[in-house]
């Protein structure tokens, strides 16, 4: 019997999968969605609702398994332990889910091992010197505060990609807070496709705002600011993804304010391919499909009044 038990950690040794293949007991990818705590009014920054309405329409990928986790962390970080890839769908700056007590470290371990990592609408914004260093590895870029800006638009996304993550995406525009001019990484200009320091990077969601969007007024502040002015024509990218050295990948995705624009099809299903690709799940050849009807926006809504 004693010569059992190293026969049987060898064994255990040779059969731990890699950080490429599925890890949950029943050989699915795991995608963790970490949903924030309640903000703004009601049926914005419904994060809660928002990733549960995402992870209904993920319920028939195959291969692939979502936890749903909310007010701003999981209830047991042992769920990292079989994670693929973990999302943020959340409020930023300092209060960022990501930067309270240790979970920068956390997040840091996880990726180093190669685990996918996605952040949407304001969880993209991050401090410049606690966070920005960082998710600039992690996801490519983020958004910095008087450097980025945040008005309420309607871009034409009719130039899609060639990537898994626009299968079955055809050209849309909702109206809601896309946020642009992020803070990219070093030698990544945002509008085209790039390969730095190993990084591969792909602009998913782009489109030029007119001059009256960039002369705002922007949420907050108001701005304008003379720089976002300055560069009347641009084009700006408001989704994208990387591939990191480590193997792992990343996204950001800037819309997601307004609730109710999960009921547009398309913006349903770019997010939706990104969730199953940053997971390193198949995303179907049409992209994922799914039906989403006004009493499925309504459930499950924070509660912030009447307004």
């Amino acid at each position: 019997m004693r010569f059992a038990t190293p026969l049987l950690l060898v064994l255990s040794v040779i059969a731990l999968p890699n950080r490429a293949s599925a890890t949950t007991a029943d050989g699915k990818h795991k995608l963790v969605i970490i949903a924030g705590k309640p903000s703004h009014g009601p049926r914005q920054h419904e994060f809660r609702a928002g990733s549960l309405l995402l992870q209904k329409c993920l319920a028939n990928v195959s291969g692939l398994v979502v936890e749903v986790e909310d007010n701003g962390w999981v209830q047991d970080e042992k769920t990292f332990d079989d994670a693929d890839a973990v999302v943020i769908y959340a409020d930023g700056g300092k209060g960022h889910p990501a930067l309270q007590g240790d979970h920068l470290a956390k997040l840091s371990a996880l990726i180093h091992k190669g685990v996918g990592f996605g952040c949407m609408h304001y969880g993209v914004e991050v401090p410049a010197d606690t966070g920005g260093p960082e998710f600039k590895r992690w996801i490519g870029g983020y958004y910095e505060d008087h450097f980025s800006c945040n008005p309420v638009w309607e871009p034409k996304f009719d130039d899609l990609p060639d990537h898994p993550i626009t299968r079955g995406v055809k050209p849309f525009s909702t109206r809601d807070e896309w946020y642009f001019n992020m803070r990219f990484a070093e030698g990544i200009d945002g509008d085209k496709p790039a390969e730095v320091n190993g990084m591969k990077f792909w602009p998913i969601l782009s489109a030029k705002p007119s001059d009256a969007v960039r002369k705002g007024p922007y949420e907050w502040p108001k701005g304008p600011y003379d720089h976002i002015v300055a560069a009347s024509g641009r084009t700006e990218t408001m989704m994208w993804a990387v591939e990191r050295p480590d193997g792992g990948r990343g996204f950001g995705f800037t819309g997601g304010h307004a609730h109710d624009n999960w009921g547009n099809d398309n913006q349903r299903k770019v997010v939706l391919n990104a969730l199953v690709w940053v997971a390193k799940a198949e995303v179907p050849a049409g992209g994922v499909e799914s039906k989403v009807t006004k009493e499925d926006l309504d459930q499950n809504l924070d509660q912030k009044g009447k307004k």
